[in-house]
């Protein structure tokens, strides 16, 4: 991987559960990371547990995505390294019917999940085009593949990632970069722990889903790990009408809170 892309890799969200299997994959295929998130403590535990098993370098950067300045501590963080694998993986989820959502909350998400991703790829991509070679992952969710009633701010930002995801599928790769949108079913991590702590059929471990997606960076621009989550994918887009799908997903999520 560091031959093919570069030997440095960038994961924004990377203090805990997917952000974090997705350090430690990278970490095991030879690539140093530069590991983004807002709270430090966190972060410097991944970094630490990294270094120590795995012998790489690692640069931690501490910010909060929801604030644009972020990206101007990432570009001078990453300044100079050989940056191949953009991973934006943060996000935010207000719960609940959308107008019990405040404005603060639906603010914050649109910050995290749409804006973040923009910034990130503007600012990181350049250099990977100028080397030709280079991959971007863009976590989206199949909740983003139709409408999810009750975290609705959070389905339409990610659908946002999937279409944005694939337009630079379309632009970059004659530059030589990779670019996948990462359809991810449940799993769980502590936050999906905290907001739902159920099961459901196919949900793979972070871990799992970190290892596939990065298998397939060169199957963009769309991608779901996990055999399951991919009928269920095609169960929603093809075999059930648009109407059908999203009153069946919102019975399965009316309790959201």
């Amino acid at each position: 991987m560091p031959d093919r892309y570069g030997t440095w890799a960038v994961v924004a969200g990377a203090s805990e559960g997917l952000g974090a299997a997705f350090a430690r994959e990278l970490a095991t295929r030879g690539m140093n990371v530069v590991l983004v998130a807002r709270r430090g403590q966190l972060l410097a535990e991944v970094a630490e547990e990294l270094k120590r098993e795995h012998g790489i370098e690692v640069r931690c950067v501490v910010a909060d995505l929801a604030d644009p300045a972020f990206v101007e501590q990432l570009a001078t963080t990453a300044d100079g390294l050989d940056v191949g694998i953009v991973i934006y993986n943060a996000a935010f989820a207000p719960l609940g019917p959308f107008l019990d959502n405040s404005e603060p909350e639906i603010a914050r998400a649109v910050d995290v999940n749409v804006r973040g991703p923009m910034l990130a790829v503007r600012a990181l991509a350049p250099a990977m085009c100028e080397r030709g070679r280079g991959a971007v992952v863009l976590m989206s969710s199949l909740s983003g593949l139709q409408g999810t009633p009750h975290i609705a701010v959070y389905a339409a930002s990610k659908a946002f990632n999937t279409h944005l995801a694939e337009s630079l599928w379309y632009e970059l790769r004659s530059s030589g970069i990779d670019v996948v949108a990462c359809c991810a079913g449940a799993m769980p991590t502590p936050g999906y722990q905290k907001n739902f702590g159920k099961r459901v059929p196919g949900m793979l471990s972070p871990q799992e889903a970190a290892r596939q997606t990065l298998d397939a960076l060169r199957r963009g621009p769309r991608f779901v790990p996990g055999f399951v989550n991919r009928m269920t994918g095609a169960l929603m887009g093809r075999l059930l009408s648009r109407r059908g799908a999203v009153r069946l997903i919102g019975r399965n999520t009316r309790d959201v809170t």
